[in-house]
């Protein structure tokens, strides 16, 4: 007979205890951050096994054990690893010769002595210590802000992780200066009774530890896939023409958005051969100064007057190279494109309307709704029901 499901969706796994006190783990996709697909798994093994295995905790921290023991591992198995002090109870996210290349895309040496170990698969009873230490996370964080606040400290206690045996406690903070946390220390060791290390993060880290949903409606790059942060600037915006406005340049962190540089290379890429968009285009109507560009149309958009946007003309990049190429040499263009193409070019530009057709035939939005002169007209004509008479006699 097994014991009752029980399950963490914070960690993404769950087990039951079989008929002879064995622990059988299960894994729940789509319920822990940072998920790998072993993209290897099914392909014939040409060796012995690689002996590491990556180990994933609580959000987003992982890191890589030696399995000494040559345990039968796969993912979503419970181990309990070496920890400093004591053991820690993690989740097996990777196996095989994949962990070998997510070592070297963090630059983990696989080949130091002391690299810690995976001692053996976790036991009802470290499952049991485990949930406990677990359930108290939530009261340990709100308890230490309270601490932080009586101590008048200019800093956020963003989130807090228990040791599986619960004997150390991870306080992650944030804080926008140097913060001497030393009697902060000594009072949560007094009121936990663990030993304690405190641990800053950034705005960027905090968002991926506590996840969320982004302007584009789906969850947070940095809680569901993004490893490593990388700066992100201002100039990113600037070579992809997208306007500076705060608002809709931040994240849900505050700081610049992560996907600005998604893009970013193609569109250096594609500008490559661009002129240089402060030089002034020189013709007989006047100088035609730059205002915006669609880099992926190769469209430069030019205007006679410098403080206006009105009467601007679209200009194909090899047109304004050509004109820069004849203002060089001191000649003067009639017009910066021809006439007759001026619409065609127009329409490759971003103020081009689009163009489409309605082929469901919704006509109307309120098509289906009643007309009130008809329901006057079904009003006059019903037939209008007698008049009762009450002073008629009765019949006989």
């Amino acid at each position: 007979m097994t014991k009752p499901y029980s399950s963490d969706c914070c960690r993404g796994c769950g087990y039951t205890e079989n008929e002879i006190g064995e622990l059988v783990s299960t894994q729940k996709e789509g319920c822990h951050k940072l998920a790998i697909h072993d993209w290897l798994k099914d392909l014939p093994e040409t060796g012995k096994e690689f002996d590491v295995v990556e180990v994933r905790f609580k959000n987003t921290r992982k890191a890589f054990y030696r399995n000494a023991n040559e345990l039968n591992l796969e993912q979503g198995d419970i181990v309990a690893v070496e920890a400093s002090p004591g053991h820690d109870i993690g989740i097996v996210s990777l196996t095989g010769e994949l962990v070998r290349f997510q070592a070297l895309k963090f630059g983990a040496d696989m080949s130091a002595p002391d690299l810690k170990k995976v001692y053996r698969k976790a036991k009802v009873l470290d499952m049991q210590k485990w949930e406990e230490a677990v359930g108290l996370e939530h009261i340990t964080m709100i308890r230490s802000r309270q601490i932080a606040n009586r101590l008048k400290l200019n800093m956020k206690i963003g989130d807090v992780e228990y040791q599986g045996d619960r004997t150390k406690a991870i306080f992650y903070y944030i804080a926008d200066e140097r913060v001497d946390f030393r009697e902060l220390i000594k009072l949560l060791a007094e009121e936990f009774k663990v030993r304690i290390e405190m641990r800053q993060i950034g705005a960027r880290q905090e968002a991926g530890r506590i996840g969320g949903i982004g302007s584009c409606g789906r969850e947070l790059c940095c809680s569901a896939w993004v490893t490593s942060f990388v700066s992100v600037t201002t100039n990113s915006a600037r070579y992809q023409e997208i306007s500076l406005n705060p608002q809709k340049l931040a994240g849900q962190c505050g700081k610049l958005k992560c996907c600005l540089n998604y893009e970013l290379d193609n569109y250096l890429d594609a500008q490559k051969d661009f002129p240089r968009s402060i030089i002034p285009l020189e013709t007989k109507d006047g100088t035609a100064h730059h205002v915006k560009t669609d880099i992926l149309k190769r469209v430069m958009w030019f205007s006679f007057d410098p403080h206006t946007i009105v009467n601007i003309t679209a200009v194909p990049v090899e047109r304004v190279k050509e004109i820069l190429a004849l203002n060089k040499k001191g000649e003067k263009v009639d017009f910066l494109v021809e006439p007759e193409s001026t619409e065609s070019i127009a329409q490759r530009g971003s103020n081009a309307e689009p163009d489409f057709h309605n082929v469901i035939g919704q006509d109307s939005i309120t098509r289906f709704d009643t007309n009130k002169n008809q329901q006057k007209n079904r009003k006059h004509n019903r037939p209008q029901r007698r008049p009762i008479n009450d002073n008629r006699k009765p019949n006989n």
